[in-house]
């Protein structure tokens, strides 16, 4: 499951959406560089075994093919870093798993593109979500 600020408005979570960044501009370069002969496909293919899994076991499949082999459709997996959660964060696989994650805590959301036949993997977004608990508190001061 890939979720992105959009997905969050308007949906009765709770949670407010702070801003977000894009890194379409760093892996338009990375591609380029690849293209050019810069990079090796095992400078830029080089996913780690548990993002891997997570792109096939919970990864939304994207509808732009992955820009090293052309082989796959790129998927998006998606992350939430934040207080009382792992250090490593949680793989988020569902909107009512953001919802929970987003009613007592404020987030941190990595959205991350991977390819399941080569292994290039790029973030692809970061946005802030703010907590039920963290906006009430701020609302009433």
């Amino acid at each position: 499951m890939s979720f992105r600020p959009d997905a969050l408005r308007g949906a009765g979570l709770g949670a407010a959406v702070g801003g977000q960044v894009d890194y379409r501009l760093a892996r338009n370069a990375v591609v380029s560089e690849y293209r050019k002969g810069r990079l090796s496909r095992l400078d830029v293919c080089d996913a780690h075994p548990e993002l891997l899994r997570a792109a096939l076991n919970v990864g939304e499949q994207s509808r732009e093919d992955c820009p090293i082999c052309e082989e796959d459709k790129v998927r998006l997996v998606s992350y939430a870093f934040g207080s009382r959660l792992p250090p490593s964060g949680t793989c988020v696989t569902s909107r009512n798993e953001l919802a929970r994650l987003s009613r007592e805590r404020d987030l941190n959301c990595y959205v991350v593109e991977v390819c399941p036949s080569c292994s290039w993997n790029h973030l692809a977004q970061q946005f802030s979500v703010a907590g039920r608990r963290s906006r009430s508190k701020h609302q009433t001061t």
